[in-house]
Formats: structure tokens, C-alpha cells, sequence
């Protein structure tokens, strides 16, 4: 009773009717809807609700034949969601009624699993009595509709099939050094099993590069931006880490943000910031994409390639590593800033789908830089515990 469809997937810009996964099977790499049209009990060939999840709104396509019998419901009993937004668009000759609406509006609902994000929306019939008012033809109906959007997978630049973890990004350069950034617990022991924080919170980063097999390497993490959707150029934006490794968030009066000092070992370097959201944007989701480079670890920071912390007893940029005056530039928010550099040339013998290659010989400070993704991360405004408690007698 329950009719499942493909969306018209923004990555093919495609409408197709697609079921949902089987059981035990894994979940698409593309969104899907599900809608229950059992109360509709429709006897129409086709269904009368098809939905489309798109990139960042959801599109009902219902059929104003709306139980199958040949009787026409009128468009304005039909409304979406819990707000009872009305239709967007009517096409009289195909008896067809169209709501536009972005993921978050008309009281749709998000729920968040280890495989996806579930957004939940409710098509609504609520007939209005016309004629006399003692009969009724109609009964109303509510349709449950969903969208499943897959949580983000490992991403890869070659050829290697990724193995997603939860709320880890992992990227494998084309000279297969590994760069990793992971949420990890409070007291830095393991990996965080959740996403979803509060206001208040602190998110605890871990940005690694596995130099398994190649000359020590030390891990810079050059800039941090945070964006409510992965795109890195979307909008709004917050730069969190700039300036080659000045954490500029850490500046602001609420912010105790600061990277961990010592290191746990060259090739890893941790940092807390505290759990922010943006003002204008209602979906409470914010994905960080950083840029990470490593260097040889026998090369001594400079200003390019460093990890400063602002300490506001002392009013100074603080390094994790070599002398202070790497951080000079911090302040004056002013610091040189290096393109991608040199790349190595791709190893002719690849071992187990990664190829190993001693980096010792190469002159460059900074031996492979890449981007990583990690998100979405969900951020709630904090509520007080008596919030929406009636008050207790006296």
C-alpha cells in the first residue's frame, strides 16, 4: 500500500519512479522518496502523488483525481505540511496540482540516521463541506511523504573505492597520501559516534595524513570554512581557520576556540572550536571543508606552514610549534598564502590500490595539499530544560 519513487535526482536532473532499497540492501547514492498513498486507496493506474527530492526543495506533482473514482478534488482543499502551504501552480488541463517547497518550510521535519537525512512532509485533503452541509462525499486524507538524502560517503580523487565511515571525510591524493578529518569525543580517546551537537558544545577536530611508508611528515590545516550545504563556494560562509593556520574564530569574545598543543604525533593535529550556527539559515546543518598540506617533518614552521592559536590572557598568537613571530601575521590578518604546490609525479607501480613513494628527495616545504569534507553536522539551539512545561501549582 505504501508507493515508492525516485526523485528527480539533481545529480541527473532526471524524473524517473524508482522503489526504495530492499531490505539488507545498502541505501541509493541518490535521494529517494517514499509516500504512502494507503489512505487514498487509489484505483488509478498510475499514482496520484509523485514527488521529486530535490537539491534543496521538494516537488509534489497531485493528481486531482485524488482516490481514482473519476471525481475531481478541488485544489484548494489540498495543502502541504503542517503550515498548510497552499499550491504553487495549477494546470487545469491535465488535472494535475504542483507544490514547490524548500525542504525546511511548511513544517517539514528532519530526522537524522546513521544513512541519511530524512526529511518528513504530509500532503493534506481537507474537503470543505459545499451544498448541504449534513452529507459528506468525501472523506479527508493525509498522504506521509519523506525524503532520504544519504549521508556523504568517503570522497576519493582516484580510483580507490571508498569504505564510508560515520561522519568522517577521508580524501586519497593522487600521490595516495591519505588526509583525514574526524569528530572525535570530549576527551580525544575515539571517534565521535554522533554529528548532532548543541549550542554550548565544543566540536573536537582531528586532522590526520597516514605517512605510512614514506619520510616523516608534519600536518598543517591551512584554512577551515564552514557552509549549510558541502559546495565550499556556497553561501553563507564561515572561515573558521585562515591565514595559513591562524584560527582566527578563537579571537571572538565567545569563543574559546584553540588547536591542541602538543601535537599527539607529527602527522596529526587537533583543534576545538566551539559549536557555532548561522543566524539566517533554519536547517541547523553547517559541513566544513578544510584544506590540509603536509610538509616534511624535519622543516621548521614558518608562515606558511604553521598552526596558531590566539590566547587572550596575553593578547598573542600563540604557536603549536617553532618560534612565535610564524604567528606575527595572524594579527594583521596579512599572511602570505601559498597556491597548491608542486605536485608529485604519479608513481609508475601501484601496490594494493595505493601507491607509496619516499617523498625525502622533494625540495618543497609542502609535499601534497588536498580538500576534505566532513558533514553535515547538526547543530541545535539550546532549549531550556522548563521550556514549554506549564508552571507547577502552589
Amino acid at each position: 500500500e505504501a508507493a515508492a519513487y525516485n526523485p528527480w535526482g539533481f545529480l541527473r536532473g532526471e524524473a524517473e519512479l524508482w522503489g526504495a532499497p530492499a531490505v539488507g540492501q545498502p541505501p541509493n547514492f541518490s535521494p529517494w522518496a517514499w509516500v504512502d498513498v494507503s489512505q487514498l486507496q487509489a484505483a488509478a493506474p498510475l499514482h496520484p502523488v509523485a514527488v521529486q527530492c530535490q537539491e534543496a526543495q521538494v516537488v509534489l506533482t497531485v493528481h486531482r483525481d485524488l482516490f481514482g473514482t473519476g471525481r475531481l478534488v478541488r485544489a484548494g482543499d489540498l495543502t502541504l505540511g503542517t503550515a498548510a502551504c497552499p499550491p504553487t501552480a495549477q494546470n487545469a488541463a491535465e488535472n494535475v496540482v504542483t507544490f514547490v517547497a524548500g525542504l525546511h518550510e511548511c513544517g517539514s521535519t528532519l530526522r537524522v540516521t546513521p544513512d541519511a537525512l530524512i526529511y518528513s512532509t504530509t500532503l493534506n485533503y481537507s474537503p470543505v463541506h459545499a451544498g448541504n452541509p449534513v452529507i459528506i462525499r468525501t472523506s479527508p486524507a493525509v498522504v506521509p511523504i519523506e525524503c532520504h538524502y544519504p549521508r556523504r560517503t568517503n570522497v576519493s580523487s582516484s580510483a580507490i573505492k571508498p569504505t564510508w565511515a560515520p561522519f568522517h571525510s577521508t580524501v586519497a591524493s593522487e600521490q595516495k597520501l591519505l588526509f583525514s578529518l574526524r569528530l572525535m569525543s570530549d576527551d580525544w580517546s575515539a571517534e565521535r559516534a554522533s554529528a548532532v551537537f548543541q549550542l554550548g558544545e565544543v566540536l573536537h577536530f582531528q586532522a590526520g595524513v597516514d605517512a605510512e611508508n614514506h619520510a616523516p611528515l608534519r600536518l598543517f590545516v591551512d584554512s577551515c570554512v564552514a557552509t549549510p550545504a558541502p559546495e565550499r563556494g556556497s553561501s553563507p560562509q564561515y572561515a573558521f581557520i585562515d591565514f595559513s593556520g591562524c584560527l582566527v574564530d578563537g579571537q571572538l569574545d565567545d569563543a574559546t576556540s584553540a588547536f591542541v598543543s602538543p601535537r599527539p604525533r607529527p602527522d596529526v593535529l587537533q583543534f576545538a572550536v566551539d559549536a557555532f550556527k548561522f543566524a539566517a539559515d533554519s536547517s541547523s546543518l553547517i559541513y566544513i571543508t578544510c584544506h590540509l598540506k603536509a610538509s616534511l617533518a624535519d622543516r621548521a614552521p614558518d608562515a606558511l606552514n604553521k598552526a596558531c592559536s590566539f590566547d587572550k590572557a596575553s593578547s598573542l598568537w600563540v604557536p603549536v610549534e617553532g618560534p612565535r613571530d610564524v604567528c606575527s601575521c595572524c594579527g594583521a590578518r596579512r599572511c602570505p598564502s601559498g597556491g597548491l604546490s608542486r605536485r608529485l609525479q604519479a608513481p609508475s607501480r601501484w601496490q594494493g590500490g595505493r601507491s607509496r613513494r619516499d617523498l625525502s628527495s622533494q625540495p618543497d616545504p609542502v609535499v601534497e595539499e588536498e580538500d576534505v569534507v566532513l558533514g553535515p553536522l547538526l547543530i541545535h539551539s539550546w532549549q531550556h530544560p522548563t521550556r514549554g512545561r506549564m508552571p507547577s501549582g502552589g
